[in-house]
């Protein structure tokens, strides 16, 4: 077996170059290995060094090295509580739920350990409220049309990416997909037999297409007079990313439930559902469970990540910075001639381009840059929200670059 070597500082990391092929082939994996993060640069076994512009798919909010964390994680391992299980309770998850509740509208909130996971949990709790609220036939979960929620089974079937859910029929009943216009929703949202409909403010894997607030006020309205609970899936677009601690913040929409997950535990898995009072009441022991969800030492790590995300002066400065980074790809689009349309705000900002998206983001890997796709013709970009205009500068120059 041949390795790789890196010194970092007086320490040499040793890489097995062959370690890749023991995983099952569920991602296209970049040819080269990460080894460390600095700030917001990652750096790979050769030593050449990454500027991130995906965030670990908008988990690393605060990049790389970030001391609070290694902090918290140090004082939460001494403790030698790393698991315990949810049958039992802990400081730092009932401190963690209660930090939630205060900064949002909910009043009870639990914890799992992905996105997917969030979603499949608030459908559970969509439909466990509406069966006591209603009746037996009301069960049916809407996603609308460019969404994704996951790749679970019922996460999967309120997805809109037909490759992703045709090698996997039949996916789970009673979830489907309608258009983002107000007159199929009004058709679509049977008060007698809908649950729930579960949008992202932003779809960040559909393109970063940002809903119109009036579009989703109105949806409120229409669900709340047909007693159909909304959900507003932020695990990509919320925890800072907009500018606003919560994306619905922005927009004066209010729903029913909320899931979050990527940066919540500032690289460590989990997510959550943040749920109403109303929803909340229907829910009983042995409705939902998780082994991992919530544990010690991840909810100590994600407790920090929420105080430094719910920063004041954090929020403004990704709301500021992101203003400028729209202009700036506007003058990169037209400059190139090479990009047809850019939409955004704060710190997710995606460029539809006219060639294939995944070879610009290939050429950076060249030039020393970390982007990703949404779509094949959609280049997205996800910095860290630490990340200030010097580099995300440097960022938007390879960009130019790559884009050609």
């Amino acid at each position: 077996m041949t390795t790789a070597t890196l010194p970092l500082e007086e320490e040499v990391v040793t890489i097995p170059s062959s370690e890749a092929s023991a995983l099952l082939p569920t991602y296209k994996r970049a040819p080269m290995q990460l080894v460390k993060g600095e700030g917001v640069e990652l750096i790979d076994s050769e030593g050449k060094r990454y500027l991130d512009f995906a965030s670990g798919i908008a988990v690393n909010a605060l990049g790389y090295g970030d001391a609070g964390i290694a902090q918290v994680i140090s004082e939460a391992l001494s403790t030698g509580l790393i698991h315990t299980s949810n049958l039992y309770q802990t400081a730092a998850g009932e401190q963690l739920a209660a930090r939630l509740i205060e900064r949002s509208f909910a009043s009870q909130v639990f914890f799992c350990n992905s996105g997917a996971e969030a979603n499949e949990g608030a459908f559970k709790f969509a439909r466990r409220w509406a069966r006591k609220t209603g009746t037996d036939a009301k069960v049916e979960i809407i996603a609308l049309r460019g969404s994704f929620h996951g790749r679970l089974f019922a996460s999967l079937a309120a997805t809109d990416r037909p490759s992703y859910r045709a090698p996997f029929r039949p996916l789970a009943g009673g979830v489907s997909i309608c258009e983002r216009d107000l007159r199929d929703l009004d058709t679509a949202l049977d008060g007698e037999t809908v649950a729930a409909v579960i949008v992202e403010p932003i779809q960040g894997e559909g393109g970063v297409r940002v809903l119109d607030a009036d579009f989703l006020r109105r949806l409120r309205a229409m669900t709340a007079e047909r007693e159909i609970a909304l959900i507003f899936d932020e695990i990509q677009c919320g925890l800072g990313r907009t500018g606003y601690f919560f994306a619905y913040e922005n927009v004066g929409v209010v729903p029913d439930m909320l899931t979050i997950a990527k940066p919540l535990a500032g690289g460590l898995p989990m997510g959550a559902v943040l749920v109403s009072g109303e929803i909340g009441a229907t829910i009983q022991p042995g409705d939902h469970g998780t082994t991992f969800g919530g544990g010690p030492l991840v909810a100590a790590v994600a407790g920090y990540v929420v105080d430094r995300l719910s920063d004041p002066s954090l929020l403004k400065a990704v709301r500021d910075n992101g203003a400028w980074l729209g202009g700036q790809l506007d003058t990169v689009a037209r400059r190139s001639g090479k990009v047809r349309a850019i939409r955004g705000t704060g710190y997710i900002w995606g460029l539809d381009v006219v060639e294939s998206a995944n070879e610009i983001v290939k050429r950076g890997w060249d030039e020393g840059l970390l982007a990703l796709t949404a779509g094949e013709h959609t280049l997205r970009i996800l910095p860290p929200l630490v990340m200030d205009r010097d580099d995300l500068m440097r960022g938007v120059q390879i960009l130019e670059r790559i884009i050609g």
